[in-house]
């Protein structure tokens, strides 16, 4: 290799020559160059085969090198687009922090690692964009009237059949009420279990204040069971005499992290059979799992007293407002109704449009897709608090888009304020906590999946200054 020139509108020089290898080379020679400013956010770089063909090397060498330097927050690559020098934030000074003043700097945050959110960059547009044009192109004259109240026909095939086949759980198309999200689904249910006469709803001890909102605007009450290890302790629901429902994460709990038991899950279906009651299943962040086996749903143990509950907003889109319910043959028809009189439902267009793009695959691809890069970044969490700041215990990883970071007592409001001052917004697992809660520990919620793929590294570096 003797000429270290690319061109592509204007010069890029790189050498990529060295005793590490080629690939490992070129990706040092493209931090170095992004590194001290002479690549400037947003550079457009040559095709991996326009690069490859300059420098004499092999094109899966330099899309290897792109792949890698994507997924540690140095380039962004969009179809259409090219691939491109992330837009990071200038580098901050590593001086220690001054003493806190009377308030946080004002302004918005550079950056957030809030639980909840997918990286809403990562949108399959183009895909999307396809799936929309042959949807609307295929769209039978009633899919522009007001339609069924459990959703369009088309969706509710479609989803029956990868729910069955991704998450293990028994439907079909008839039983499938779809929803504007989860929150929309738990005010349906709200609805239905006080025309049913419940009164109760038991809870984890952890979970959204939304959810138990919504619960307790319904008229219900929102009693806690404990959280332990080994998940929600679903043992003690038998202990709560008025309880007809249960809300759980079975899954990955939120937010904690922590799979149910099989013996707890087992549990919560025995106290339903036997009492006649209702497990809320909600699947969160059900289909993103790294180092364990999946966890199908709790649905599959028994379809007709568990409600299953799950959503495109973290597998796509929260902006997309759409989800589903699997709902017991017994309680379909009322969960329909409820909806029926609700002009608070999803577009059948949209509603089409997801069938499409599931139908093609595009689905299944877009979710391994973001597996990888979701997994990417944990490992990258992970690795850099074992290097900077070992002293803190990282739990609830095995699956999900959030870690649990656990901090010593009495320091989780400390260190939110100190993110604040570092431009960072983050949130301490006492957010997220029953009034009832027994066990009060002090961690952080990190949402690891919520930074785009440009602002991801300095998001991780603004934490671990915050805990170093």
């Amino acid at each position: 290799m003797t000429d270290p020139w690319a061109t592509f509108g204007a010069d890029l020089h790189l050498d990529p020559t060295g005793s590490t290898g080629l690939r490992a080379g070129l990706m040092d020679a493209l931090r170095e160059a992004v590194r001290t400013g002479r690549l400037t956010p947003g550079t457009r770089l040559p095709s991996s085969r326009t690069l490859a063909a300059d420098l004499g090397i092999a094109r899966n060498t330099v899309a290897d090198a792109y792949a890698e330097l994507v997924a540690e927050g140095w380039l962004t690559a969009r179809q259409g687009s090219g691939t491109r020098v992330a837009r990071r934030a200038a580098p901050r000074p590593t001086t220690a922090l001054r003493a806190p003043r009377a308030r946080p700097p004002r302004g918005a945050p550079a950056y957030s690692l809030k639980p909840g959110t997918p990286d809403l960059a990562t949108f399959p547009r183009a895909e999307w964009l396809k799936a929309a044009r042959r949807a609307l192109s295929a769209a039978p004259n009633d899919a522009f009237g007001y339609g069924d109240p459990r959703g369009r026909v088309e969706l509710r095939t479609v989803l029956a059949e990868y729910l069955a086949r991704a998450r293990g759980v028994y439907a079909d198309p008839d039983r499938i009420v779809v929803c504007s999200g989860f929150v929309h689904a738990l005010m349906l249910l709200g609805k239905v279990l006080r025309g049913r006469r419940v009164r109760e709803v038991a809870v984890e001890s952890y979970g959204l204040d939304v959810h138990t909102r919504l619960l307790t605007d319904a008229g219900l009450r929102i009693p806690c069971l404990p959280l332990d290890e080994l998940g929600t302790r679903t043992g003690e629901l038998h202990t709560l005499r008025n309880a007809g429902a249960v809300l759980l994460t079975p899954a990955h709990q939120f937010p904690t992290g922590v799979p149910l038991h099989p013996d707890r899950r087992a549990a919560a279906v025995d106290w339903a059979r036997s009492t006649g009651g209702l497990v809320l299943e909600d699947d969160y962040d059900g289909e993103f799992r790294y180092d364990r086996q999946p966890v199908g749903a709790l649905q599959g143990l028994d379809p007709e007293r568990v409600v299953y509950l799950g959503t495109a907003s973290k597998s796509l889109a929260p902006g997309l407002r759409l989800g589903w319910m699997v709902a017991p043959r017994a309680l379909a028809a009322g969960i329909a109704e409820a909806k029926g009189v609700s002009d608070w439902a999803p577009s059948a267009l949209d509603q089409l449009t997801l069938a499409e793009f599931m139908a093609s695959g595009a689905y299944d691809r877009h979710v391994r897709s973001m597996r990888l890069r979701y997994r990417n970044r944990r490992d990258q969490l992970v690795a850099a608090l074992a290097e900077r700041a070992p002293q803190i215990r990282v739990s609830g990883i095995a699956a999900g888009l959030h870690a649990v970071l656990e901090l010593p007592e009495g320091s989780e409001a400390e260190v939110i304020r100190a993110a604040a001052w570092q431009g960072l917004v983050v949130e301490g697992l006492a957010y997220f906590r029953h009034p009832d809660a027994d066990l009060k520990r002090e961690a952080l919620v990190i949402g690891y999946g919520t930074p785009t793929d440009s602002a991801w590294t300095g998001a991780l570096e603004a934490l671990l200054r915050v805990l170093t």
